[in-house]
Order: C-alpha cells, then sequence, then structure tokens
C-alpha cells in the first residue's frame, strides 16, 4: 500500500511552466561559471540561491544564461534534467521557456541555441519517453519593437518543437505590463502559436494584469496569476472559462514572501474552482523539484490526493502539444493512476 507522500511522489505529471536554465544542476551552474569565467554571488551551495526578492532572482537567472554558450551544453542540460525530473517527480510532459533574447547575449543565436535544447529533449524523449515543447519567451525589459522582432524571427524558422511565445522577467520599470507586447501577441497568434504570459505574479502586481493577458494579448493560458483572486468578478470569469492557470506554490514563498498554508492564494483559486496546473517555475533556484511542489507544496497549501490527482489531469488539457498527443498522455495517465489508485492506503 502507499502513504499520501509516495502516492503523490509517484503520480504521473506534466508541467507547463519550467524555465529551461533552471534545469541544471548547482554542481552543473558552478562548474559552468567556473569555465567561461562567469562571476556568481558565491559558490556554496547554502547561499547561492538565498534572494532578497523577485528582482535579486533574476540576476542569479540572467547568469545562468550565461554559463550555457555552445549546443552541447545546452543538450546536456536539456537531457540530464528531463531524468532527473522523472526521478524526483515523475514527469511525463514538460513545456520549456527558453529566452533567445538572453543567449543572444553571450553569441548564441536562435537557430544553434534550439537545435542544441530539441536534440537533448528529443534524446531524452526516446530514452525515458517523455514528450516536451518549447515556448520562445519575450524578455519583459526589452522594446515592443524588439519582441515583435523575435516572434517574427520564430516564424520564420519553424520549429515544430516550438509551441508557443510567452512573456517573463519584469519591464525596464519594475512592471509586468502585459499589454505592452500586443502587437507581438497578435503577430503570434497570426502564425498560428499557442500563448501564455508572466502575469498577476509579483506584490506589485493586480488583478489587472491578469485582465489585460486576457483581454488585450488574447492569452490562451496564465503562468501564475495569482492575483486573480483580489478581484471577485475576474476570478469568477476565469472559473466560468476555466482559462489554465500554470501555477508554482513553493518560487511564491520566495519571490512574493508569501506562506503556503491553505489561505495561499493558489488553494484559493483551487478552492474557487479555477483551472490550475502545478510546475516548479525554477527547480534550480528555488530548491524544488516536481515531486516536492505536490508532497511539500499542494499539501502545505491544504490540497488532497484526490484534488492534486486532478490538478496533475489539468496539466493534460492545458498543453499546448497536439490533441493526439494529448490522448496519448491520457491514457498513459489512466493506466498508471489505475494502479496508484488501487494502493493509496
Amino acid at each position: 500500500m502507499l502513504d499520501v507522500d509516495d502516492y503523490l511522489r509517484l503520480l504521473p505529471k506534466t508541467e507547463l511552466h519550467c524555465h529551461l536554465v533552471s534545469t541544471m544542476t548547482a554542481g552543473m551552474l558552478v562548474a559552468q561559471a567556473e569555465k567561461h569565467g562567469v562571476p556568481l554571488r558565491t559558490t556554496d551551495p547554502a547561499r547561492l540561491f538565498d534572494y532578497r526578492d523577485l528582482q535579486d532572482f533574476l540576476v542569479a537567472f540572467e547568469a545562468a544564461h550565461q554559463v550555457l554558450r555552445t549546443p552541447e551544453e545546452l543538450a546536456q542540460v536539456a537531457y540530464d534534467g528531463v531524468r532527473i525530473a522523472a526521478e524526483d517527480g515523475a514527469l511525463r510532459y514538460r513545456e520549456y521557456f527558453v529566452n533567445p533574447q538572453s543567449f543572444a547575449e553571450v553569441g548564441l543565436g536562435y537557430r544553434p541555441l534550439m537545435e542544441g535544447v530539441i536534440e537533448g529533449l528529443s534524446r531524452a524523449q526516446a530514452d525515458f519517453g517523455i514528450g516536451f515543447g518549447i515556448v520562445v519567451a519575450i524578455r519583459k525589459d526589452v522594446t515592443p519593437a524588439q519582441a515583435v522582432e523575435l516572434v517574427r524571427l520564430v516564424g520564420d524558422t519553424p520549429l515544430p518543437e516550438v509551441v508557443g511565445i510567452g512573456a517573463d522577467y519584469l519591464t525596464a520599470e519594475g512592471t509586468e505590463d502585459p499589454a505592452r507586447f500586443a502587437d507581438a501577441y497578435r503577430l503570434a497568434k497570426r502564425l498560428g502559436l499557442k500563448t501564455t504570459i508572466h502575469a498577476g505574479e509579483t506584490p506589485n502586481a493586480s488583478p489587472d494584469d491578469v485582465r489585460a493577458a486576457l483581454d488585450v494579448l488574447g492569452v490562451d493560458r496564465i503562468d501564475h496569476g495569482y492575483r486573480v483572486v483580489d478581484d471577485p468578478q475576474l476570478l469568477a470569469r476565469v472559473v466560468d472559462e476555466q482559462i489554465p492557470f500554470d501555477c508554482t506554490p513553493i518560487s511564491t514563498t520566495i519571490c512574493s514572501g508569501w506562506r503556503l498554508d491553505p489561505q495561499h492564494r493558489i488553494a484559493r483559486m483551487i478552492e474557487a474552482g479555477v483551472n490550475v496546473n502545478i510546475s516548479t517555475d525554477d527547480a534550480l533556484f528555488f530548491r524544488t523539484d516536481l515531486g516536492r511542489e505536490y508532497r511539500e507544496g499542494l499539501v502545505a497549501l491544504g490540497v488532497d490526493a484526490p484534488t492534486a490527482r486532478r490538478l496533475a489531469l489539468n496539466g493534460i488539457d492545458a498543453a499546448f502539444c497536439s490533441d493526439d498527443e494529448k490522448a496519448a498522455l491520457r491514457a498513459r495517465f489512466a493506466g498508471e493512476l489505475l494502479t496508484l489508485d488501487a494502493m493509496l492506503a
């Protein structure tokens, strides 16, 4: 028989909010930084991932992009990250945020960047049976014109593995401001790409950021979106429309300073009936993994095993993969869940 802890660890999972560079191990980050002469605040693992706030975290996040400079390095990170996630959290499908604008700063162009990532993920798929998609992420600190330029580059370099456009970081002013990138998202939709965006995440954000993402950008899903609970009318709307929200419990304790308990915004979203799925966001930087998000994060939020099961299944419907891939995932999950449900004590 399984106890709840083992059940949540072995529960088959998707992950729709995962930044590729965060799938590195701490050891590889330090070794790569030494190799390329990239300064880190410290090489002490006990202090390397201590941040004051989201802005402070983004400094470390940017350094991680600087330590990966060849397609071969990216392929190795991608491959190893899948293996680790399968071991730690029963990963079955994952979508990765990749920031070409960050890698361009170290001289890595779009095509070699993507070829390295795709090579590693494809090899992992062949070895472990774990599917994937790539979401090209716009840095919000670029200009709207630069955002359009990136989406145009994606359109001019068609790759079947690139399934969507997203946006992360903060603007130069330290805001979210989704509407700033309306032209880029309009182009993405014309190209047939799915869309998502980080919105309603930060302590300075508001429900209006989520509303702008939905009404101005017309996104298919929202990354984070926690501020939606601060507006009852908007909350009722996203429940009614079942808009997917990619939530990352443990990251909120660091980026927003929130305590994981039944009053947390994610817990309130789940209780209200929001279409929530669960991810790590940045496993390396937040000292987490997919299994921990379920075993510790969801448990602290007061989520029971049947609800965690539902959240895991939500990730299939919210994924940007094809209908055939979703059908295959549902069948795989159904088979694994038959065994796990029968063994749950």
